[in-house]
Order: structure tokens, then C-alpha cells, then sequence
């Protein structure tokens, strides 16, 4: 899987503001409507449906939402990192810190779960995690996200 296709650097952000889950997604819907060229009501309403369904806060501060979009032809994403930690009603009940969003086609279904065990992998080891919450820059955050090799 080919992270840095779907989630490129010009699509990473750091210190975006959202006071609570909803707005989150507002936020992260007009982020990604002018990064994707997409309607964001659409995506919006997308990533509202499916946070309906089951809070995609997975857990140590990570939130993975993620929603099928009409007309989008291949699996896109964000990656944002969160100016203060906020309620995601993730299972632990840590507060969300870092969003990897993850938006693909109706024709893309089979495939996103392939990109989203990908983002889920990469989010597991502690050192990534504890070096793309350091990071300072958006550079450094997405290249920590990136990086093949944990130290």
C-alpha cells in the first residue's frame, strides 16, 4: 500500500482547531473539498452518516474517519493533527489528538480496507506516534506519519 499516494504532504495539517467531534468534521470536510475538488456538504454529510454509525475514534488519541464519496475515483486522505485534544467517543475515552482521514469511491469500497489496515499499521508503533505528536513542522509531522522505520 502505497500511503504517500492517497495521503500527500500538501494535505497534512497541524494545529487545527475544533472545539468539539462535529466541528471536527466540518473542518475536515472544507479542507478536504478544496484539496479534492469535492463538494464539502458532501463530504461532510458523508463523514457525519458514517460517525453516526460508530465513532471511528480507534483509540490513543488516533481517529480514523473515513467515507465513501460519489464521483471520487481513487482513495484520497488528510492527515491533521489537532491544536488541543477533543472528545471523539474513542473506546478508551482518550481524548483525540491526530485524524487520518480517508475518503474513496463507491467503486473503491474493496480497496479502502486495504488502505485503511495500512493507516491503522502505521499508527500502531508508540515511537511514530510519540514523534508525529513532537513534531513541529507539517513537514516533520507528515514525514514521521510516512517513514518506513521506527527508531
Amino acid at each position: 500500500m502505497n500511503l504517500p499516494n492517497i495521503i500527500r504532504p500538501e494535505h497534512t495539517f497541524i494545529g487545527v482547531s475544533a472545539p468539539t467531534k462535529w466541528r471536527a468534521l466540518q473542518t475536515i470536510a472544507d479542507k478536504a473539498a478544496k484539496a479534492f475538488s469535492v463538494d464539502g456538504q458532501t463530504i461532510l454529510k458523508a463523514l457525519e452518516t458514517r460517525e453516526k454509525l460508530g465513532s471511528t475514534g480507534i483509540g490513543n488519541g488516533i481517529a480514523i474517519p473515513h467515507a465513501a464519496i460519489d464521483g471520487m475515483t481513487s482513495p484520497r486522505g488528510l492527515l491533521v493533527r489537532f491544536a488541543q485534544p477533543l472528545d471523539f467517543e474513542a473506546i478508551d475515552d482518550i481524548p483525540t489528538d491526530i485524524a487520518v482521514v480517508l475518503l474513496f469511491g463507491e467503486n473503491n469500497r474493496g480497496e479502502y480496507l486495504n488502505v485503511l489496515a495500512a493507516i491503522a499499521r502505521r499508527l500502531q508503533s508508540d515511537g511514530a506516534l510519540a514523534a508525529m505528536r513532537k513534531a513541529r513542522t507539517v513537514d516533520e509531522f507528515y514525514s514521521d506519519f510516512i517513514a518506513d522505520s521506527r527508531v
